[in-house]
């Protein structure tokens, strides 16, 4: 099993086109674009923390079937725009505005946003994140695991570190 991290998705949002800059000239091919690379890159048995802001303008049942869709047992940690229908989808692992973890002998401080300080970070300890779309200066051992920054795909620890 691998685990993955990615944020920032906004499945079915048209606005995220135009605020993002993304390279898609619709949100149908955005959705398609997100999806075949989420699926490219994850297997059916890895691990998916996604850390906000999944989908927006999506109805739940819409929602639901793409969330179906995409490989992996995917855990939420909640952004800005998940909304209460987001939230309850049955497709999700777990549900949480914040999570530690450690991953490949690294601790990982999870959220949508990202922090200042946080817990650990004087001991090594990584901040992921998403919320920004890569337009803020990361500080030291802190991350944007958002799609606008990584390909429009989930990526690995390993990768992440390899870019560092």
């Amino acid at each position: 099993m691998t685990v993955f991290f990615t944020a920032d998705t906004h499945f079915g949002h048209a606005g995220a086109r135009t605020l993002y800059r993304r390279p898609f000239a619709s949100t149908a091919e955005m959705d398609a674009a997100m999806e075949a690379r989420w699926n490219e890159a994850v297997g059916p048995d890895d691990e998916v923390w996604h850390l906000g802001d999944f989908a927006l303008r999506m109805v739940p049942e819409a929602m639901g079937a793409l969330l179906g869709r995409l490989n992996g047992h995917k855990h939420l940690i909640t952004g800005n725009n998940d909304l209460p229908a987001t939230l309850a989808l049955a497709g999700w692992d777990s549900v949480q505005p914040y999570v530690e973890l450690e991953q490949e002998g690294m601790r990982l401080v999870l959220c949508h946003y990202a922090f200042r300080t946080w817990n650990g970070m004087a001991k090594g300890a990584l901040n992921l994140h998403g919320h920004s779309h890569g337009r803020l200066k990361p500080l030291p051992r802190q991350v944007d695991v958002g799609v606008d920054v990584w390909d429009f795909r989930p990526v690995t620890l390993g990768t992440i570190l390899a870019r560092r």
